[in-house]
């Protein structure tokens, strides 16, 4: 095909530059799948390190030094807002883009490296499992503070006065919906656009959790990073909707039931998103999750997903993550098989 291409081509260099595009573009994908894969088993093994400069961290000190330049602007809060969201954005893909070419500017193989590297900062798998089994093993200790404690690490609710089966709950939900913030969705933008593309992920779901509350302070300023984020994680969130009850036959806990909760109260979240991978869940597990909690000291009423047919117990916590580790195995899969058919159409 490529030969064919340069055949057509009327001059030697216009020849020479197609060619390298034409197999750039061949080329390109498979070591983005490498890239992809490698890094996924480095999470796997390693999980997310605790590190002072982690990417995140990096990208979280960014968003608070911004916000504090933009507040002290005389300019309307969703104005302000809005650049915060450009900024942060913006920033976070060029630098990873930069420091990805400036690795091969030594050898080829350290751009590859490096962007491994970034796609694996920008995944959580073994660590959203390990924070949810802290949380078990509390409670097998029959240790609630504790309990309560390792689950604020990974909820935004108050937690303070949870009993056993509020902490499963909430434990079970989180699973479920940093299923897709986590794992999917970095691994979708990963695929779809590379390094830069996960990382850029990142910087929406972190200015999500930093500014997209509706309290006082930010339901204004934080307007344009959770509508950005709702925008950005909708897809792969509705691909959870699939995948979490695949996953779910897999793992022998049924198919039916998991897809007909998914369509049928995946819509009851507040969040355009959230309420599919944890109604599919809740579906797969026949338990109901949702129902009012609090935060920051107001009880916020939300509504219940899923039916009460099976206790929420501690089992349903592995059982949730069994599912969650399969749907990200399932994904995986399923993403490199797409850009092999799109690059063996195209070549």
């Amino acid at each position: 095909m490529v030969l064919i291409c340069v055949n057509l081509c009327p001059t030697a260099e216009f020849n020479y530059h197609i060619s390298i595009f034409i197999l750039r573009f061949l080329i390109l994908p498979t070591i983005t799948l490498i890239q992809i894969t490698v890094a996924y088993i480095l999470d796997l093994l390693i999980g997310d390190p605790q590190w002072a400069y982690h990417p995140i961290r990096l990208i979280g000190k960014l968003i608070e030094s911004v916000e504090c330049i933009l507040r002290r602007l005389s300019i309307p809060e969703r104005i302000a807002g809005i650049f915060l969201t450009t900024i942060i954005v913006t920033v976070t893909y060029l630098t990873t883009y930069a420091v990805i070419r400036v690795s091969g500017q030594w050898y080829y193989v350290c751009e590859i490296m490096t962007g491994t590297v970034v796609i694996y900062f920008a995944i959580s798998i073994r660590s959203l499992a390990d924070e949810a089994k802290k949380v078990m093993t509390f409670l097998k200790e029959n240790d609630l503070i504790q309990a309560r404690k390792a689950l604020s690490q990974i909820v935004g609710r108050d937690t303070a006065y949870l009993n056993e089966e509020q902490i499963i709950r909430a434990c079970v939900e989180t699973v479920a919906e940093s299923s897709v913030d986590g794992i999917l969705s970095p691994l979708f933008y990963s695929f779809a656009g590379g390094p830069g593309a996960a990382m850029a992920y990142k910087a929406v779901s972190t200015l999500d959790s930093m500014v997209g509350h509706k309290d006082e302070r930010y339901i204004r300023f934080g307007w344009a990073s959770a509508r950005l984020d709702d925008v950005a994680n909708y897809i792969p969130a509705r691909i959870s909707g699939v995948l979490i009850p695949i996953a779910s036959f897999l793992c022998g806990y049924g198919l039916r039931k998991s897809l007909r909760i998914a369509f049928r109260d995946g819509r009851k979240h507040q969040s355009p998103n959230s309420g599919i991978p944890e109604a599919a869940m809740a579906g797969a597990l026949r338990v109901q999750l949702g129902g009012p909690s609090t935060y920051q000291g107001e009880v916020i009423k939300k509504p219940f997903i899923g039916d009460v047919q099976n206790r929420l117990t501690l089992e349903s916590i592995g059982m949730a993550i069994t599912i969650m580790q399969v749907a990200s195995l399932l994904f995986l899969t399923c993403g490199i098989g797409v850009v092999v058919c799109l690059k063996w159409a195209f070549s």
